[in-house]
């Protein structure tokens, strides 16, 4: 078995073995199967038998339900038969009902491409005319009247659609009938671009429900710690949660490899990973590394070529990333599937559910953001009962570090909160203003989908001239198309361009053009490196020019934030939680210049501040802590800096987001609380529900903060706990001492603590 044997070899490897902290053997786990309360259509049993399918407790659920027209939400394993399991309910209901229609939305162009290929086999075989057909925006123009006049199974994906709901007209046929809507890897749908989904959808129901349709929503997802609340904030409608497993796998051997175990010996994360990724191809083990970027999956392939070159099997690995052709990553796909390839570098392209056949394995080079991640990467390697493997390789962050010290966390610890908010004004009021410009809106119908505050919000772009009334409802009446006003990924209308002498490398809203493209930034765009040759605010053009210099930038930024209200309060021991609504300042004052960690320098800038209304929690800490942290002559500021900082890395592994999706600021004496404060506010106007979730979350959060500080084995701070590479202000000033003394404090304090 080769999976069991990679781990022999590298727990008897006097080079490998001394990184190695710990390996979880998941058992094993025998198939349960299910029986349908009815037999499914003539042609799909035969579909089923000829496949030798026998369905699984799950499927047959899933079919069940939504036999009943019950929206459900699949959270099953990676290859638990997902797919199959809506596939079914679909073609029935086109075998039986000669108008209906489905349309499933995936986030991913390569994605689609690739279930339509299943999709097919399913028609051809059963001779259910579905009609097959993606339509997306690589869809030539000569098809698209055809496949809206014919087809009864679309395959598309968010971005057109929410450009397609405005020609709703030509649609009519199909949203007459339509009675599913699969939208799959629904996970991805959280934060901003989640809470646009959800307008999206609610859009999409109201347009339905003109057309006389009420279609069954079905939401396939990787496990996530709220899967009802969940599909009821992405859809709007309650879903039933189908989570039982019945599918098998073999044992999965989970590898712990700490490159950063002996600091003094300590090797690049992305060295160690070509490392083991050669050693897995050199004992025949079909593996698939996942990095963090695009650039170091370039880095990485490169590297295991030059190491296996010498065995004549460099033609043996490939990278696989996004900005290749389709035609490109097929091949790859068809190579590791069944062809020459014995491994393959991908960033996270590889994570969804591309068909790449059965792996022996799968490296992971840092803990790629969240437990859902995790899981799915690993669930590429293994099928059926087949043993596997997984090897995290951590990178020197606080969080895969934690889990490098804390094996048992990292294995017992529930998966993430999936956050959407549909609240936000500033997304609410870009989707109503689509909404009327699909169809007049009307308070007492629409509210249904938008909300109670639907005729204020109206009130107020109508105000502004962007909806007048007329006699059918409001209609919208702005300048350009509204859908295009409305970036699905994005807050912000003010979009700044990044020109190349006249190429458009790529757009990025204000707040992180100040950021990262500010005057005299040095810009990373795809693996190459650009220098700010200027930035005109007005405009919003930022040109600028390659550059080999040996340096990077970071910014120096000031933040400020002001308590407009109170919504929540809770006593913590001697301190008090919050929640409410901020106005945040933030301001780029400047830049360092930076080799490797050492700044060598300087330059001061002058740009306007950014400001926006969002939400925060924030939380004082107990006085007699305080006491202790100034009597022992520690740095109060510096310590609570540190907790900031450890809780915000901390953050990401209760509530799905990113560290950018959320700032801090530290304060001795706030003049709201008039004690020393620390503030998680979400980073974009409106909020978007992170730091609400994390309120409720936030005594977790606490004691893990406090273990992550506590169990590292620096004395001074370090980037495993509470050094930010986000920090606006150099990481100055920090306590570790302080921060512990704080920490240890407020873990005792917190509601359920056993501290």
């Amino acid at each position: 078995m080769p999976a069991r044997e990679m781990i022999a070899h590298l727990s008897g490897s006097p080079r490998h073995r001394p990184y190695i902290v710990h390996i979880e053997a998941l058992p094993p786990r025998p198939p349960r199967y299910g029986t349908l309360l009815r037999p499914l259509p003539e042609a799909i049993e035969a579909y089923l038998a000829r496949k030798g399918i026998r369905l699984y407790t799950h499927q047959c659920e899933a079919v069940d339900r939504l036999r009943r027209n019950e929206d459900i939400i699949i959270t099953t394993s990676t290859a638990s038969g997902k797919t199959l399991a809506f596939n079914l309910p679909v073609f029935e209901r086109l075998f039986e009902d000669p108008a209906a229609t489905a349309l499933y939305l995936y986030p991913t162009k390569a994605l689609a491409n690739d279930q339509q290929k299943a999709i097919r086999e399913l028609e051809a075989f059963t001779g259910i005319d579905a009609g097959t057909a993606v339509y997306d925006g690589d869809t030539p123009q000569h098809r698209r009247a055809a496949i809206r006049e014919r087809a009864r199974l679309v395959i598309s994906n968010p971005y057109e659609m929410h450009q397609i709901l405005p020609w709703h007209p030509k649609w009519g046929r199909f949203l007459s009938g339509l009675s599913y809507i699969v939208i799959d890897e629904a996970h991805r749908y959280r934060g901003v671009f989640g809470s646009h989904i959800a307008g999206m959808i609610r859009r999409l129901r109201r347009i339905c429900g003109y057309y006389g349709s009420n279609p069954v929503f079905i939401l396939s997802t990787a496990t996530i710690a709220n899967p009802a609340e969940f599909a009821r904030r992405l859809t709007g409608r309650e879903a039933a949660w189908v989570g039982d497993d019945g599918s098998p796998h073999g044992t999965k051997h989970f590898v712990l490899y700490n490159p950063f175990a002996d600091r003094a010996e300590a090797r690049p994360a992305h060295l160690e990973t070509k490392d083991l990724f050669v050693a897995c191809v050199r004992q025949g083990c079909r593996t698939l590394c996942f990095t963090a970027s695009r650039r170091m999956a370039e880095v990485v392939a490169l590297g295991a070529k030059d190491g296996l070159r010498a065995a004549g099997r460099a033609d043996q690995v490939a990278a696989y990333r996004a900005g290749y052709l389709p035609q490109e990553r097929r091949a790859i796909e068809d190579g590791l599937k069944e062809g020459p390839l014995a491994g393959v570098v991908s960033t996270n392209a590889l994570e969804l559910g591309i068909d790449i056949g059965s792996l022996d394995g799968v490296i992971i080079s840092g803990y790629p953001g969240t437990m859902i991640s995790v899981w799915q990467q690993a669930g590429r390697a293994g099928r059926q009962a087949a043993e596997s493997f997984a090897i995290l390789v951590a990178f020197s962050n606080p969080l895969d570090q934690y889990f490098m010290r804390h094996p048992q966390a990292f294995f017992a610890r529930p998966h993430e909160h999936a956050v959407i908010d549909t609240e936000n004004p500033c997304i609410l009021s870009g989707h109503l203003l689509c909404a009327a410009a699909e169809l007049p809106l009307d308070p007492g119908r629409d509210a249904a989908y938008f909300g109670s505050d639907l005729l204020a919000m109206a009130d107020s772009l109508q105000a502004h001239h962007l909806i007048r009334k007329s006699t059918r409802g409001w209609v919208y009446a702005g300048r350009g198309r509204a859908v295009d006003a409305v970036r699905l990924d994005a807050l912000s209308s003010e979009t700044f361009r990044i020109v190349c002498n006249g190429r458009l490398l790529e757009t990025m809203d204000r707040r992180q053009a100040y950021r990262e493209a500010h005057p005299g930034a040095l810009l990373l765009h795809q693996g190459e490196t650009y220098a700010v040759a200027d930035m005109d605010p007005d405009q919003r053009i930022i040109r600028v020019k390659p550059t080999d210099a040996d340096y990077h930038t970071r910014p120096i930024t000031q933040v400020d934030v002001t308590v407009e209200g109170e919504r929540e309060q809770k006593e913590m021991g001697g301190g008090a939680i919050s929640l409410g609504d901020v106005l945040v300042s933030e301001r780029t004052v400047g830049y360092r210049i930076l080799k490797g960690s050492e700044s060598v320098g300087a330059e001061p800038l002058d740009l306007p501040p950014i400001l926006f209304r969002t939400t925060a929690l924030w939380f004082t800490v107990p006085e007699e802590a305080e006491c202790l942290v100034r009597s022992k002559g520690l740095d109060l500021a510096g310590g609570l800096h540190a907790v900031e900082h450890a809780a915000i890395a901390v953050m990401p592994f209760y509530v799905l987001c990113d560290r950018r999706d959320i700032g801090g600021l530290s304060a001795p004496c706030h003049p709201w609380t008039g004690r020393p404060t620390i503030f998680v506010y979400d980073g974009y106007e409106g909020g978007i529900g992170l730091s609400g979730k994390a309120y409720d979350l936030l005594p977790a959060i606490l004691c893990m903060t406090h273990d992550l500080v506590g169990g590292c084995p620096c004395e001074a701070g370090c980037p495993a706990c509470i050094h930010s590479p986000k920090c606006g202000n150099n990481n100055q000033p920090l306590d570790k001492a302080a921060a512990f003394i704080l920490l240890d404090a407020l873990a005792r304090a917190c509601p359920h603590s056993d501290r």
